[in-house]
């Protein structure tokens, strides 16, 4: 079994660096909580990490927009050190402002092996605050992203005020027919939110939360997948409890859905050749 270790950004505001850490290593893997400035000085190398994860949170407070400013700092510095990360064959997360940061950077949507160019943007979401809840996601099963394989449907928090993603009519086609869009915001009953509000939190275009690179393992979403590492996480744990209990049944016998996006990371390291 190979020995997977995740690089967990950390600094300058990310704010969820503990929680996706404890979700790693909930899901096998050896995560290591890095400070961006060490891996600008060299005093830490990507070369030691399998998977890379762009954290939750408010880099430098989002003064020029979220992500805009970590992403040019990481590209001025590090840039190639990324790419080389991505050629070969490691795994990149990107969750809300890292998420931000990934298309800020152009790792995404990265058409045609191109993961330097900014085709798709998050900006300040149509209904004008900051939404802090949980959502309800569907899976795309045909799409080749690591960290969903055998997922079906989701229930995971939100917290962001620019998570509206958008982008040319042309793009979201390219995106849409690759298979590049993961996941979408829906209705409680698994149907589409086709733009609703509340259901879809910020406006994002056909209801987009989430996407990846053509290889699948580029991944960026608006959704906290590490806030759900525990059962109790979910607001309405106490009434599943409950109906699994009539049930004859017992809740946090297994692993979260949340935690099961990062077990899908580990395996899928462990298992490439």
């Amino acid at each position: 079994m190979t020995d997977v270790r995740a690089l967990v950004l950390t600094g300058y505001g990310l704010n969820c660096d503990h929680e996706t850490a404890h979700a790693f290593a909930l899901a096998g893997a050896r995560a290591s909580r890095v400070h961006i400035n060490s891996l600008i000085d060299g005093s830490v190398g990507l070369k030691d990490f399998q998977i890379m994860v762009f954290v939750g949170g408010f880099s430098w407070g989002d003064d020029h927009g979220a992500g805009v400013i970590q992403a040019v700092r990481m590209k001025t510095h590090l840039g190639d050190n990324l790419l080389e990360f991505v050629e070969k064959g490691n795994l990149v997360l990107g969750i809300c402002n890292g998420f931000q940061t990934l298309v800020n950077l152009g790792l995404l949507p990265g058409f045609s092996d191109d993961y330097q160019q900014r085709s798709v943007a998050l900006t300040f979401n149509d209904c004008g605050n900051f939404r802090d809840e949980w959502i309800s996601l569907k899976v795309n099963p045909s799409s080749p992203c690591a960290f969903t394989r055998g997922m079906n449907r989701l229930e995971l928090p939100i917290r962001h005020g620019e998570g509206k993603f958008f982008s040319d009519k042309d793009t979201i086609q390219r995106l849409m027919g690759g298979n590049q869009v993961v996941v979408q915001y829906t209705r409680p009953d698994g149907s589409p939110a086709n733009g609703k509000f509340p259901f879809n939190p910020n406006g994002s275009v056909f209801d987009v939360a989430g996407i990846c690179d053509p290889s699948g393992r580029v991944f960026g979403l608006m959704p906290h997948p590490e806030g759900y590492n525990h059962f109790t996480n979910h607001p309405n744990w106490t009434r599943l409890k409950e109906r699994l209990k009539r049930e004859g049944r017992r809740i946090g016998t297994g692993p979260t859905p949340g935690i099961l996006l990062f077990k899908n990371a580990v395996e899928f390291i462990e298992n490439r050749s």
